[in-house]
C-alpha cells in the first residue's frame, strides 16, 4: 500500500513582496517533498496566497485598485517565485477562491454547532474592546504591549496597535486550555523544535482568552454564515486553506480522506501561535483531527544585521539566484545553520560552501572520475573485479545509511542530511588519493577498473540522494552517468548499480568555482 505525505507551507500574505523567509519555508517543504516521492511516498505539497484582510483593503486603496485586482498582482509575484526557485508543489491556493470560501464557511458552521469542553456555545456574539495591529491581524493584551519613543503602543512583533471596539463573534478559545494541554502530552512531536514546544506550553498553560473572530469595520473577507454584517476573522480564514486543499467539507471520500490529517505545517517562529494553538483548537472544535506537526524555523539576519526594508538589507531570493545560482542556494539555505534555528546570510559563508563543498568536495571529485573514466576506459562504464573491503565501504554507503538519511529528513533535520552525505563526498575523495587511479593506469589496469568503477558508482548513489536539494545539478550529474530520469528514485539505490560497458557522454563541470571577479556562479 502507497504511503501518503501531505505537506504545507503557510499561505503567504498578500500585502507583502516575497523575501528570504518565504524562499526558506517552501525550499524547506520543498526538499522534503521531494524527498518523500523519491522514497515512494503518494505526496500532496501545498502552498499558495492569504489574500482577505483589512490590511489587504487598506494597501489596495492607498494603490488605487480595488483589492482583487490587487491580489491578482501580489499573488502572481509568489507564483512567480515558486517557479523560480523551481519548487515542486502540487496546489497553489488562493483564499479569493469560491473552494477557499466554501470550506471557511463550512467550519465556522461546524464549530457553531458543536460544544466546547466545558458545555457552552463555541461561538457567540459579544462586543470586543482590544488592542488591535492592522499589520498583524492580531489583537494583543495590555501586557503584551510596549511604549514607543512616540508615545503609541507597540505589539510583540513592533507593529503599532490600535484601539478597537466592535461588535464582534468570539470562539470560546479558553474552555479549550486543557484539551489542547492533553493533546500536546498525548503527542510530544506535534510542536518542533523542542523550545517552540516549551514556548507554546507555557503560553497555553498561562490561561487562554477567548478569541475575537469576526470583524465589522471592513467587508474584504468571507462573510460569516448568517450574518453578513461580519467578516470571518483572517486568522480562521486563512488557517482553513490547509484543509481546503483537500476539498473539505467533503471528508469522507477524495483527497481529505486520503491526505487528512496533515503530517507537517512548516511555518516561520512568529506564526507559530496561530498555527500550534489556534488551529488545533478550531479542528478540534469542529469535530476534526489536527496535525500531525507543526514546525517553527527560525529568521535569518543580513551579515549580522536584522533584515528590515528601513535598513535597506532586504535579501532578495531573484537577486541570490543571479549572484550565485540557484542550486548553490538552495543548498546553502538549508546546509548553513540547524533547521529550526536562527541564522545569518553572508556573502564569505555563501561563497565558502560553493567552493569548498560544492566546487571542490563533490564537483571535483566527479569531474576527476569521470576524466579518468573518459581517458581510459573508452568513456564507458569500467569491469569491476573482486572488491576489497575498502572498495565494499564506499560502495554500499548509500543503502546502509539510508535508514538514517530518512531519521534526519522525518526529523526536519537537513543539516544532518547534508552532513552525512558529506561524509560518504570526504570518503570518496580520500579513497580516490589512497587508491591513485592514475597510477593504476600504469601499473594495474584491472584494479584501475575496479576503482573507477567504484567511485562512479558512489557518485550515482550520491547524486540521487541530493536530489531533493540541488535537483537540477544532481539531474546534469546523474545524465554524465548514463542513469535514465526512471531509474533515480531511492528504489534503485541498492540493487540498479552502474552497467558495465555503458557508454558514458564527455564529463562536464556542475559546480565551477565562484569567482569573485566574474560575479557569478554556475546557473
Amino acid at each position: 500500500m502507497t504511503q501518503r505525505y501531505y505537506l504545507t507551507t503557510p499561505i503567504y500574505y498578500v500585502n507583502d513582496d516575497p523575501h528570504i523567509g518565504h524562499a526558506y519555508t517552501t525550499l524547506a517543504c520543498d526538499v522534503l517533498a521531494r524527498f518523500k516521492r523519491l522514497d515512494g511516498f503518494d505526496v500532496k505539497f501545498l502552498t499558495g496566497t492569504d489574500e482577505h484582510g483589512q490590511k489587504v483593503a487598506k494597501s489596495a486603496a492607498d494603490a488605487g485598485v480595488d483589492p482583487k485586482a490587487f491580489t491578482d498582482r501580489v499573488s502572481q509575484n509568489f507564483r512567480d517565485l515558486a517557479d523560480a526557485l523551481n519548487f515542486s508543489h502540487d496546489d497553489f491556493i488562493r483564499t479569493t477562491e469560491d473552494r477557499h470560501k466554501t470550506a471557511s464557511q463550512a467550519i465556522w458552521k461546524a464549530i457553531a454547532a458543536g460544544k466546547s469542553p466545558k458545555g457552552n456555545d463555541n461561538i457567540y456574539l459579544a462586543s470586543y474592546p482590544g488592542w488591535y495591529a492592522v499589520r498583524d491581524e492580531a489583537f494583543y493584551s495590555e501586557d503584551e504591549l510596549t511604549t514607543g519613543a512616540d508615545g503609541k503602543k507597540i505589539a510583540p512583533s513592533g507593529a503599532e496597535v490600535e484601539w478597537v471596539e466592535e461588535p464582534s463573534y468570539f470562539f470560546r478559545l479558553s474552555d479549550w486550555q486543557d484539551k489542547l494541554l492533553e493533546f500536546y502530552d498525548a503527542n510530544p512531536d506535534f510542536i518542533l523544535p523542542k523550545t517552540r514546544r516549551n514556548e507554546v506550553t507555557s503560553f497555553v498553560s498561562g490561561g487562554l482568552q477567548d478569541l475575537s473572530v469576526s470583524r465589522t469595520t471592513f467587508k474584504w473577507g468571507v462573510p460569516v454564515p448568517g450574518d453578513d454584517d461580519h467578516i470571518m476573522y483572517v486568522w480562521l480564514d486563512a488557517l482553513t486553506n490547509y484543509i481546503t486543499g483537500v476539498g473539505y467539507p467533503e471528508t469522507e471520500t477524495g483527497e481529505y480522506a486520503t491526505y487528512w490529517p496533515a503530517d507537517l505545517h512548516m511555518v516561520g517562529k512568529d506564526i507559530l501561535r496561530f498555527h500550534a494553538v489556534y488551529w488545533p483548537a478550531f479542528l478540534m472544535a469542529a469535530g476534526l483531527e489536527p496535525p500531525k506537526r507543526v514546525f517553527a524555523h527560525g529568521w535569518w539576519t543580513n551579515e549580522g544585521e536584522k533584515i528590515s526594508k528601513s535598513l535597506g538589507n532586504v535579501i532578495d531570493p531573484y537577486d541570490l539566484v543571479e549572484k550565485y545560482g540557484l542550486d548553490q542556494v538552495r543548498y546553502y539555505l538549508l546546509r548553513e545553520v540547524p533547521f529550526g534555528n536562527d541564522g545569518d546570510f553572508s556573502h564569505t559563508s555563501m561563497v565558502n560552501r560553493m567552493n569548498g563543498e560544492l566546487a571542490n568536495d563533490l564537483g571535483n571529485l566527479a569531474q576527476r572520475v569521470l576524466s579518468m573514466v573518459a581517458k581510459n576506459c573508452d568513456g564507458a562504464v569500467p569491469e569491476p573485479g573482486d572488491f576489497t573491503s575498502e572498495d565494499r565501504e564506499l560502495i554500499d554507503w548509500a543503502p546502509s545509511l539510508l535508514k538514517g538519511l530518512r531519521a534526519h529528513m522525518d526529523g526536519q533535520m537537513f543539516h544532518l542530511y547534508l552532513e552525512a552525505v558529506w561524509q560518504a563526498i570526504r570518503a570518496a575523495n580520500g579513497y580516490v588519493d589512497t587508491q591513485a587511479p592514475w597510477k593504476l593506469a600504469k601499473e594495474d589496469t584491472a584494479r584501475m577498473g575496479t576503482v573507477l568503477y567504484v567511485l562512479a558508482e558512489t557518485i550515482r548513489q550520491i547524486a540521487i540522494v541530493l536530489q531533493p536539494f540541488m535537483p537540477d545539478s544532481m539531474g546534469r550529474m546523474l545524465d554524465q552517468l548514463a542513469v535514465g530520469p526512471d531509474h533515480r528514485s531511492f528504489f534503485y539505490l541498492d540493487g540498479d548499480k552502474l552497467v558495465s560497458g555503458s557508454a558514458l557522454p564527455k564529463p562536464e563541470g556542475v559546480f565551477p568555482r565562484y569567482q569573485e571577479e566574474e560575479g557569478k556562479g554556475d546557473g
